[in-house]
């Protein structure tokens, strides 16, 4: 087995064991039930926020700690904090307790990033696509595992809602000493970069960095205030190149808009079904949870295949318009519907849609940029994402939410999100085709 291989094979039993938590789609269910001694309102009010706002406080701090530190310590520190997390929650029982797990769980969210940039730092940049895919699915299969797990085992009667957290403790204690196993990283893009100096990047007239042939300055092993100087210039020269390119501006600002619109919805969708008069006697979150994630990997596939570069950009930005006005269709009937299996369908086909609208945005982002620069803009993208969450989440969920809106009338707020983003990007690009049709009948009628 080639190298490359092997490390992606390590990487991805971890990004696995990662996701193998079947407690994830019954997380509402057990905080609202007999085991805690808080309200639902509690829950959707003072609990969730907690881990929004923790998320966005922690990740750029993370993000530079991932590239100091050369990401094996962080992911690490990851399946460490992961313990921490499901073994408090088996023992508190208070707001208090249930607010501190929040902020360790925003950490936890934080440090995913040193997972996905971990495999750009140890193989060989012709082997990207296949080790993105690879790292990628492997969490796809953690979660799918988990989902179908946690069904049977609810279903079955086998174990209570609570009782899932032992299995997810003990997938975070076998992560935990996988990761050890991770070869250890010699260098990274900023701190440790030996391959890399300042004077060997240049801007070229198409806006995006490339190599230069003097890579002149090696940053010393240890770091000094110069490497990090040098590192610092580094980083900003390629945000500067980056966001100075209009599609790269234009395709983050729909990336960070669905994302933010994807991270709400998914925190408190069992919140809105734990708010169902006819709740089910089976609950069914653990099968909808794996429907989802088995529905987004085949759309996230497609829209591989489907899209692979051959859309203009106008024709992605209308395809993505009509897209997202279809996620607020789906999350509407979602919220507006007695029935609560409709709300599962409605759920998961707004999951697969997301899942499909983010990998053109992330491709269309990709072919824009310089490599080396894929984790900063997207870890950039992610924190704008962060923002415009936790703004709706003070505007519409928090205690001090002026709105006060029930949880039902908070999810008709989120559709009507996505379609009013819909439209616009609909009206944007019919006044570029307006717009270009003008200047193409002026230059006509000057020839």
């Amino acid at each position: 087995m080639e190298s490359w291989l092997k490390i992606s094979c390590v990487l991805c039993i971890f990004g696995f064991l990662r996701e193998l938590r079947p407690s994830e789609p019954y997380h509402a269910e057990i905080l609202m039930g007999e085991w805690y001694h808080v309200t639902q309102d509690e829950v959707n009010r003072l609990v969730y926020p907690v881990g929004t706002y923790s998320y966005l406080a922690l990740l750029i701090f993370v993000f530079l700690l991932t590239d100091l530190l050369r990401y094996k310590p962080v992911i690490i520190a990851n399946a460490i904090t992961g313990i921490f997390i499901w073994s408090t929650l088996l023992w508190t029982s208070t707001l208090g307790g249930l607010q501190a797990v929040e902020v360790l769980y925003g950490f936890y969210q934080a440090a995913e990033v040193a997972y996905y940039s971990y495999i750009y730092a140890k193989v060989d940049k012709q082997y990207y696509p296949r080790v993105t895919s690879h790292t990628r699915a492997a969490m796809f299969v953690g979660k799918l595992v988990a989902g179908l797990l946690a069904q049977l085992l609810i279903g079955m009667e086998w174990m209570n809602f609570r009782q899932l957290y032992y299995i997810t403790v003990s997938s975070q204690v076998v992560a935990l000493l996988w990761a050890f196993w991770l070869p250890k990283v010699e260098k990274s893009l900023y701190f440790h970069n030996k391959a890399e100096a300042i004077e060997g990047v240049t801007k070229p007239e198409g806006g995006s960095l490339e190599k230069g042939s003097n890579p002149s300055i090696e940053p010393e092993p240890k770091v000094t205030s110069k490497a990090s100087t040098q590192a610092l210039e580094l980083l900003w020269a390629h945000f500067r190149a980056a966001y100075t390119n209009s599609l790269v501006i234009q395709w983050s600002l729909w990336y960070a808009i669905s994302l933010a619109g994807f991270l709400q919805i998914s925190t408190y969708m069992q919140v809105l079904w734990k708010s169902f008069e006819n709740e089910p006697t089976i609950v069914w979150n653990g099968a909808v949870d794996a429907a989802l994630t088995l529905l987004s990997a085949v759309f996230a596939l497609l829209a591989g295949y489907f899209h692979a570069g051959r859309l203009s950009t106008k024709l992605s930005l209308l395809s993505m318009a009509l897209l997202s006005i279809l996620q607020g269709g789906c999350v509407l009937l979602a919220c507006w519907t007695n029935n609560i299996y409709l709300s599962y369908l409605g759920y998961t086909l707004y999951g697969g849609l997301f899942a499909f609208t983010i990998t053109v945005a992330s491709s269309e982002l990709a072919s824009s940029l310089l490599e080396d620069s894929f984790a900063l803009v997207f870890g950039f993208n992610t924190f704008l994402g962060l923002i415009l969450q936790c703004i709706l989440t003070f505007v519409v969920v928090s205690e001090n939410a002026s709105l006060n809106l029930n949880v039902f009338e908070q999810f008709t707020v989120y559709a009507f999100y996505f379609v009013v983003i819909g439209l616009v990007y609909f009206i944007f690009v019919l006044l570029q085709y307006f717009w270009s049709c003008c200047k193409k009948s002026k230059s006509l009628q000057v020839n």
